[in-house]
C-alpha cells in the first residue's frame, strides 16, 4: 500500500487481540513512508495500546446516530460528547494524531454532529471522518450536508450495502471532503467498503485527477490481497476482474483489435493488466485469427473457416475454450502432429482427517522419468505442487489460476477443471473433465504443461 503511494494506512484494531497488536508492531517498525493508523473506541486502554505498539494515528470512533446512541450504547448524547472529548484529550496527550469519526452519521442529526465536531476540534482533533456506515447516503446527500461539516480536513468513509459507495465518496470528494477511506477490492464489513482501485481510476479518468497512486501495481496489489486473503476477485468486478478487459462477442474483438479505444474506457496497462480475447460462440474471424497468431498459428484462408467453425461448436456446448482447446483444433485441422513434452505414469494422494495431504507423480520429461513429491493444504494442492517440482529442472510454472465446475450435481457429477498457467511472462489456460476432482486437476495442468514447454523451434504449420 505504502509503495503504490497511499497516504495513511489503518492497520486495524489494537485491542483486537495480542495476534493484532504484533502485527501493528511489526508494520510500525517497517519504515513505511506512510502514516500508521488503528481503529480505536473511546477507551484509554485502545488508546494505550496504539500508542505502545507504534501507531502513528488513532481513528477514533464514537457512534452519533440517535439509533447507535440509545440502542448501542444505552447512554445520552451528552454521555457521548463527554465520552468522546476525553478519548480525543488522552490521546492527543500520548502523542497520538486523532482523526475523531462519526459512525452511523448518515443517519445522525446534522446539528449535533457539527457540534461533536466542534467540540473535538477545539480538544485537539487534528481531522474528521464522516462514516456511512449501513450504506444509506446518496451522492445527492452527500452534496448538501459535507460543505456545513468541513470544520477540519474531513474523510468520507462509505460503505457499499446498496451500491453507493463510490458515487457518494466521489461526491462528498467535490464537496469538499479531503480524504478518502477506501479497501483494496472493496473488502469490508457485509458488501465492502469503496474499493480503491475504483475510485484511483474514476478520479485519474473521468475527473482528470492525479492522485499519486502508482496505477501500474493496482492489479498486482489486488492479486496480492486477494491470495492471501482467500477472497477471490469477482469476475465482472470492474478493473481488477476477471472479464474487465476480456472481449468475446465478434463486433466488440473486431473493434477493439483495430482500436483498443472503441470498446475499453483505459488501456489495461494502466493497472498492469494484459487485454484478452476469449474465445466462445460469440467469436468472429479477426478474434479467432489474432488467438491463433498469438501462438505462432498461420493458416490458410480455408483452414482458419473451418477452426472457427469448431470453436463456435465448442462454444455452444457450453465449455470455455481454453488456449489449449484452440491449439489441439488448430493442430487437427492444419494436420499438424505434436510430440508432448511430458507424459504422467502415474500420481498418487493420500489425504485424511489425521495426515498432512501428500502427493507424489511420476512424469517422462523430455524422455527422461521424473518422480516429485510434495505435501499441500488439500489434495488437489499437493498434486499441483509436486507436478510444479517435477518440472522445476525444466521451466519454472506457475499456476496462476484456478477454477472447478460441477457440470451437474451428485457426488458423481463431472467436474470441470480450468487453469492459467505462466512461463516467463506467458500465460496459458486448459481445461480437464473427470468425475474425480484430482485427476481433472492433473489432467489441465498437464495440457497446460504440454503447451507452454513445446520446444520453440517446433513445426506449427
Amino acid at each position: 500500500m505504502s509503495d503504490i503511494g497511499v497516504h495513511v494506512v489503518e492497520v486495524g484494531s489494537a485491542a483486537a487481540s495480542e495476534g493484532e497488536r504484533d502485527a501493528i508492531r511489526l508494520i510500525s517498525d517497517a519504515g513505511l513512508s506512510c502514516e500508521i493508523c488503528t481503529y480505536v473506541r473511546a477507551m484509554q486502554q485502545d488508546i494505550d495500546y496504539a500508542a505502545d505498539y507504534g501507531a502513528d494515528s488513532v481513528h477514533l470512533v464514537i457512534p452519533v446516530s440517535d439509533l447507535h446512541i440509545q440502542k448501542k450504547l444505552r447512554k445520552t448524547r451528552e454521555a457521548v460528547c463527554e465520552m468522546a472529548f476525553g478519548a480525543v484529550e488522552y490521546a492527543k496527550g500520548r502523542g497520538l494524531i486523532v482523526e475523531l469519526s462519526g459512525e452511523d452519521a448518515s443517519r445522525a442529526d446534522p446539528v449535533f454532529l457539527r457540534e461533536l465536531y466542534r467540540g473535538g476540534i477545539e480538544r485537539g482533533a487534528d481531522r474528521l471522518c464522516f462514516c456511512d456506515t449501513v450504506g444509506l447516503m446518496t451522492p445527492e446527500r452527500a452534496s448538501e450536508v459535507i460543505p456545513g461539516l468541513c470544520l477540519a480536513p474531513l474523510s468520507i468513509h462509505c460503505h457499499d450495502d446498496l451500491g453507493f459507495a463510490l458515487a457518494t465518496t466521489i461526491a462528498a470528494l467535490k464537496a469538499g471532503a479531503g480524504c478518502a477511506h477506501v479497501t483494496v477490492n472493496g473488502l469490508g464489513e457485509r458488501a465492502g467498503n469503496t474499493p480503491l482501485e475504483e475510485l484511483v481510476m474514476a478520479l485519474e479518468v473521468l475527473y482528470d485527477y492525479r492522485t499519486g497512486i502508482l496505477t501500474k501495481e493496482i492489479y498486482h496489489l489486488s492479486s496480492i490481497v486477494s491470495r492471501l486473503t482467500g477472497i477471490p476477485l469477482p469476475t465482472n468486478k470492474a478493473v481488477i476482474g476477471e472479464m474487465a478487459f476480456t472481449h468475446e462477442s465478434g463486433i466488440h474483438a473486431h473493434g477493439v483489435l483495430r482500436e483498443p479505444s472503441t470498446y475499453e474506457s483505459i488501456k489495461p496497462e494502466m493497472v498492469g493488466r494484459k487485454r484478452r480475447i476469449l474465445l466462445g460462440k460469440h467469436s468472429g474471424t479477426a478474434s479467432v485469427e489474432a488467438a491463433l497468431h498469438e501462438f505462432k498459428y498461420y493458416p490458410e484462408e480455408v483452414q482458419l473457416k473451418e477452426i472457427v467453425k469448431r470453436v463456435k461448436e465448442l462454444g455452444d456446448s457450453g465449455k470455455r475454450v481454453t488456449d489449449a482447446d484452440l491449439m489441439a483444433i488448430a493442430e487437427a485441422v492444419m494436420i499438424i502432429e505434436c510430440k508432448p513434452v511430458l507424459q504422467m505414469r502415474q500420481f498418487t494422494v493420500v489425504s485424511g482427517s489425521n495426515v498432512i495431504p501428500t502427493a507424489s507423480v511420476t512424469l517422462v520429461v523430455k524422455g527422461e522419468e521424473i518422480t516429485g513429491a510434495a505435501t499441500g493444504t488439500g489434495p488437489v494442492d499437493a498434486a499441483m505442487e509436486a507436478l510444479r517440482k517435477s518440472v522445476a529442472f525444466v521451466a519454472d510454472i506457475r499456476l496462476e489460476e484456478y477454477h472447478v465446475d460441477a457440470i451437474r450435481g451428485g457426488t458423481d457429477a463431472l467436474v470441470e477443471v480450468t487453469v492459467r498457467l505462466s512461463k516467463d511472462g506467458k500465460i496459458i489456460t486448459s481445461r480437464g473433465a473427470r468425475t474425480d476432482i484430482i485427476m481433472a486437476s492433473v489432467e489441465a495442468v498437464i495440457a497446460g504443461m504440454n503447451r507452454l514447454l513445446r520446444e520453440e523451434d517446433e513445426n506449427r504449420g
